[in-house]
């Protein structure tokens, strides 16, 4: 049983109790997701034969989206699109800023970065996933309590392997919509996909409790 003080902390934990069982293949066939299944897939649970190194979304309060509503393949190339619900007492509404609430706009850089890299895992990658830059980034507007729905939608540009590296990378563009309202842009954002830097045993001082540059990436590409 979940403890109260942790049921009512938030409200999407006792998500992280259940089990919702899928099987990799199922997995990468996916075209949408909702937000049960994205929580048990941040917590490690979703697949019943997944991959040892497979990459994570990271838990709430950093998960930025709700639910992803359309996914596509077209070879090397593709596409996803996620949608948030705003809520009025968000976190970063109590901090960012004190009587003039605004989400930050890292955070939805961050959304697409996320969406990227389960992008990633959902062609079959494995690796933990990391965010590698971006191009240009532009805010039109802000994103505030009363608005509903933001809009993330990431026309996936290439996917590359390198395999002498054990990494994959995933080049994409991003429209950022507030009901209905582009509002921002990111273009080339970056993520990579490493095997062997997973830090199971946090917060034990071990292998890869400490960062630094993940393995060279090879210049021997192929897109998958």
């Amino acid at each position: 049983m979940i403890p109260l003080a942790m049921s009512s902390f938030h409200p999407y934990l006792r998500f992280y109790w259940q089990t919702l069982f899928m099987t990799h293949a199922e997995f990468t066939r996916r075209l949408e997701f909702g937000k049960e299944e994205l929580l048990a897939y941040a917590n490690g649970t979703l697949l019943n034969d997944g991959p040892s190194d497979m990459g994570r979304l990271p838990s709430p309060p950093l998960l930025m989206f709700d639910r992803i509503v359309d996914v596509r393949h077209e070879g090397s190339r593709g596409l996803i699109v996620a949608e948030q619900d705003i809520a009025l007492d968000a976190w970063y509404f109590w901090c960012h800023f004190r009587n003039d609430p605004v989400q930050p706009g890292c955070l939805a850089v961050d959304a697409v970065w996320q969406l990227i890299g389960f992008y990633l895992m959902l062609r079959g990658v494995q690796g933990c996933g990391r965010a590698l830059g971006c191009g240009a980034v532009d805010f039109a507007g802000q994103i505030r309590p009363h608005n509903r729905v933001v809009r993330y939608e990431v026309t996936i540009k290439r996917v590359s392997e390198f395999r002498e590296a054990d990494s994959a990378v995933a080049i994409g563009d991003a429209n950022i919509l507030v009901d209905g309202e582009a509002i921002y842009s990111m273009r080339d954002a970056r993520v990579g996909a490493f095997r062997g830097i997973r830090y199971d045993d946090y917060p034990k001082l071990s292998r890869n409790a400490r960062g630094g540059l993940p393995k060279e990436v090879s210049n021997d590409a192929g897109s998958v």
